[in-house]
């Protein structure tokens, strides 16, 4: 092991894992049915990098709720959250959820048969950002994000815009949203598919103001037209808080739908379709009964590889 950087072996020796991904934001999956396999910030930083550990945008430990203060919290909210996605970003940080990593999360627990759902059935989980309602399909899984909202409600609705946000790519800072899916976003609208393609997102986004624990950037193109057959059509790249740029961001999609559909209005959707460099995510806002919007996220979900560390 050197002086700064934790080797592999010394991060987790003998712990089994399973490699998955949700359209290319990948994730180490771990089976902690004990709760006695919590991992440090340098161990997750360790297993995560791509050229000396098994490499990943972050490091998702599957553990009974009841294992967790958070877990148990939520199991007196819902008996039927019996599993936790303790997900932990590639820095180590800990993060909220991710939306993503909810149906790999899923497919894993599935694949270890720590639970049993068929297609049309729910599998209810518990996570930082609260429980999530997963229903499987025949390709993928449909998650029940709950509700969105704006990070600053009054200067969103006043002028659309609440911070600004520069890039490598960027001519110039623009204008974006800052949207809450339990998680921080700050959205930002580019002028055209080649202004999306020319970001250089090595380096990370400097958003003014800045927030406090860090947010997600995503930057957005619009197709043309915007919407077809009911369906928006957005081109979204993301920079998300202790990773860098992903292939895709589950929670991202959410936000960068809602962002563009407060833009456009009374010409905008409820449906929207979201490309990514990892592919295709499907983004539904829906009415409750309770008068509250939630967010539906749909894609694909798999699982790699397995293997032990050490």
């Amino acid at each position: 092991m050197s002086q700064t950087r934790m080797s592999l072996t010394d991060a987790a020796s003998g712990v089994a894992f399973t490699k998955g991904h949700g359209t290319g934001n990948d994730f180490v999956l771990i089976a902690d049915p004990d709760g006695s396999r919590e991992l440090t910030a340098e161990q997750v930083v360790a297993i995560t990098d791509r050229h000396r550990g098994v490499g990943a945008d972050g490091v998702i430990r599957a553990v009974p709720a009841d294992r967790l203060r958070e877990g148990q919290a939520l199991l007196e909210q819902e008996p039927e959250a019996r599993w936790f996605m303790d997900y932990r970003n590639a820095d180590g940080s800990v993060s909220e959820m991710c939306g993503n990593g909810v149906r790999v999360f899923v497919h894993f627990l599935l694949a270890e048969g720590l639970v049993e759902a068929e297609p049309g059935q729910q599998v209810v989980i518990g996570t930082r950002a609260g429980v999530k309602r997963v229903t499987c399909l025949e390709h993928g899984y449909a998650i029940d994000m709950g509700p969105w909202s704006y990070i600053d409600a009054e200067r969103a609705q006043e002028s659309a815009s609440d911070a600004v946000v520069a890039a490598h790519g960027l001519q110039d800072p623009r204008p974006a949203l800052s949207i809450s899916m339990g998680n921080p976003h700050t959205v930002v609208p580019v002028e055209s598919q080649a202004d999306l393609q020319a970001l250089d997102l090595s380096q990370a986004p400097t958003v003014e103001p800045a927030a406090q624990h860090g947010t997600n950037v995503e930057f957005v193109a619009a197709f043309e037209p915007l919407i077809r057959e009911g369906v928006g059509r957005i081109r979204m790249r993301v920079h998300e808080r202790g990773v860098g740029e992903t292939q895709s961001c589950g929670t991202g999609a959410c936000a960068a739908a809602a962002a563009m559909r407060a833009w456009a209005g009374s010409e905008g959707s409820d449906s929207w379709l979201v490309e990514v460099p990892g592919g295709l995510l499907a983004v539904d806002f829906v009415q409750n009964e309770d008068g509250t919007e939630h967010v539906v996220l749909a894609g694909g979900a798999e699982l790699g590889f397995t293997g032990t560390i050490g």
